[in-house]
């Protein structure tokens, strides 16, 4: 089922989460974002908000259970060549994504210079994300990154963004705005990863979705088999939230501003 969004090639514009129990995804993310689900062959199905298409689940990549965000791109071999020529790893594809025969799209899955994972996505049939921002919906997405120069870099020559850079109110590192080079639309943010942050957590792309009520929802997690990793905080769009599903996936929750 198409959405009813359209990207522009170098917006995020699709997620999808891999899990070693798809049944017990499905009742979990039911629970806390009420979404319905369509299922995709046996191992895969698109999770339904209002009846848009709002994401995937699919079966868990090798590093384990993780939440992948598609970034889109208007011919992926040329895109694919290009990440490739800026030093990321191309970890599968190009290839054609099909729902029940139905061409959905092309894919590719890569790794960044510094090991953090995101896939190109060329629509067919599916542009992206059929709603944006509401309630139980994908609406931001945050790279964790050590070296935030080489990710700059890295991602302006692959996506034309280009980096707005402020520190931190406490001096600990920097966060960084990505705009599309040519709308000046902002599409994603970069957190600069500190001595402060574990070894152990590597680069990687965070995704959030929007919720009405950041604490109720994280008492929905914990009921329901999840976790909450960092409790409710304060940020300037919101009162925001780590989580993460049964199956270890880890994601953000955010109460935006009104």
């Amino acid at each position: 089922m198409p959405g009813r969004v359209r990207y522009a090639a170098g917006r995020p514009c699709w997620v999808e989460v891999g899990t070693a129990d798809l049944a017990l995804s499905e009742r979990f993310y039911h629970g806390v974002f009420g979404w319905d689900f369509e299922p995709r062959g046996r191992s895969h199905s698109t999770a339904l908000l209002r009846g848009e298409p709002v994401a995937g689940l699919g079966p868990a990549r090798p590093g384990g259970p993780a939440w992948l965000v598609h970034i889109a791109a208007d011919d992926i071999d040329d895109s694919t060549r290009r990440a490739d020529d800026a030093g990321a790893r191309v970890l599968d594809g190009p290839e054609q994504v099909f729902d029940e025969g139905r061409e959905q799209g092309w894919r590719t899955v890569l790794a960044d210079p510094s090991g953090a994972e995101f896939a190109l996505w060329e629509p067919v049939a599916l542009e992206g994300a059929g709603v944006r921002g509401a309630p139980g919906a994908f609406c931001w997405t945050e790279l964790a990154a050590r070296d935030a120069d080489e990710a700059a870099a890295f991602y302006n020559r692959l996506f034309g963004w280009q980096a707005r850079r402020a520190p931190f109110l406490s001096g600990d590192g920097s966060y960084t705005e990505f705009d599309l080079r040519r709308s000046k639309t902002t599409v994603a943010g970069m957190v600069e990863m500190t001595d402060a942050w574990p070894p152990e957590i590597p680069p990687h792309w965070m995704v959030y979705f929007a919720v009405a009520d950041c604490r109720e929802s994280c008492r929905i997690v914990a009921g329901l088999g999840g976790a909450v990793q960092v409790p409710p905080f304060d940020l300037p769009s919101g009162w925001a939230a780590v989580v993460t599903d049964p199956a270890g996936a880890v994601l953000s929750l955010i109460e935006l501003n009104a």
